[in-house]
């Protein structure tokens, strides 16, 4: 039988066309992989039918405009004021753009524009696994642990409440990774603009920029002298400026009276004055009274198997390696970026848990919570299969393991 030498001696033209191609499929994979997801959503898109949010949703954002155009000031009055409209208004001048007018297509639109969002954040997510571990198995690997979770996927059709949100933290992640590798002024100000963006599609966003400025002060308290202290403290007030400009800016509700708005908006978002029953563990229980395992409960029934059992061994790793270096939580290292994936994934729930916030259809209001979880499970894949070579260097190949913040 031939060797594949002696094929390439005999036909290097075609054996050149297969290398080009193999590059191309390793290379651009994960576009491959979404270009595939993108063709079945099509596919199903009519499948879908409308969430009961969606007019609410709708009218929000063209309440805004009009508001922000000096029309009126009924959007003051509104009960779902209080929201942001950085998704719901492109929603609306796509549908206008488009001179839609047909309800249906209307409405096909919004799906496909919020699934097409979701894909986007499918590709976050593989961009920041490659660039935390350094191979583009995990990052396909990432790619699907966050496409192929049945809740998400079917939502990302007809939420453009949670979904969006999920898809935007989890591409305001990536940000914030990138900013910290190039820890430039002109960086921060592009990560403040992104936080500001996110936390106007919801407050809990302002999560990611209280992260960024305690990064910040760790990076004040390690600095070597006076100009990287100067230096830091610079970087982190462009960023502070950035994502308050940036929410006032995207934000018409806070336009009248700032402080008052903002503080009214994260107080509805973090318990709503809302009522319903919910069924739970085959009983019905008060939206605004739910037992504190409700959110765990419904995140491990929802999740798929594979993603938990990887990000419980995600979380192991994790406090294995952080028991052995405790210093490297504070400089500048992927552990210490794994460790805010932790804090984002665990503090929010545990917030809500707390704070007694009213929740309904089961976690949806929590849904962002799946994009740390997902990378924390890449991380569980990764140390199972440096543990399965023997390796017991887990950051031996990661592309930017000396300084992954």
């Amino acid at each position: 039988m031939p060797s594949f030498h002696d094929i390439a001696t005999r036909y290097p033209r075609a054996t050149a066309s297969l290398r080009t191609a193999a590059d191309i499929l390793r290379t651009r994979s994960a576009w491959l992989a979404c270009a595939l997801f993108l063709l079945a959503g099509v596919a199903v898109l009519d499948d879908y039918g409308m969430h009961e949010d969606e007019r609410m949703q709708r009218r929000t954002a063209r309440l805004t405009l009009d508001y922000a155009r000096g029309r009126n000031d009924k959007l003051l009055r509104y009960e779902d004021r209080m929201y942001g409209v950085a998704v719901e208004a492109p929603l609306l001048w796509a549908e206008r753009a488009l001179g839609l007018q047909d309800s249906r297509a209307i409405y096909l639109l919004r799906h496909l524009l919020t699934h097409l969002l979701f894909l986007a954040g499918g590709l976050g997510a593989a961009a920041l696994a490659f660039r935390l571990y350094g191979r583009r198995w995990l990052a396909l690997a990432a790619l699907g642990l966050f496409l192929l979770h049945p809740r998400l996927y079917a939502h990302s059709f007809f939420n453009s409440k949670d979904l969006p949100f999920l898809s935007l933290f989890m591409l305001a992640l990536l940000l914030l990774h990138w900013t910290f590798r190039r820890d430039t002024a002109r960086a921060f100000l592009l990560c403040g603009v992104g936080v500001g963006a996110l936390a106007n599609v919801r407050p809990m966003g302002l999560l990611l920029g209280a992260a960024v400025l305690a990064l910040r002060l760790c990076d004040f308290l390690w600095a070597v002298d006076r100009a990287a202290r100067r230096r830091v403290l610079c970087t982190g007030g462009v960023f502070a400026a950035a994502c308050a400009l940036t929410l006032y800016a995207a934000f018409p509700y806070l336009w009248s009276d700032p402080i008052r708005h903002l503080a009214e908006s994260l107080a509805y978002a973090a318990d709503h004055p809302f009522d319903m029953p919910q069924l739970f563990r085959g009983h019905y229980v008060s939206s605004q009274a739910l037992p504190p395992e409700y959110v765990p409960v419904w995140f491990a029934i929802t999740a798929p198997p594979l993603a938990l059992g990887l990000g419980l061994v995600g979380l192991a790793a994790l406090a294995r390696r952080a028991g052995r270096r405790p210093g490297a939580l504070l400089r500048n290292t992927r552990l210490r970026f794994e460790g805010l994936l932790l804090v984002c994934c665990v503090l929010p729930a545990w917030a809500a848990i707390l704070l007694e916030s009213t929740m309904y259809n089961g976690w949806r209001h929590l849904y962002f919570l799946y994009a740390p979880f997902c990378l924390l499970a890449t991380g569980g894949l990764h140390a199972l299969a440096m543990a399965a070579r023997g390796d017991p260097s887990d950051a031996s190949r990661a592309r930017n393991a000396p300084r992954a913040v």
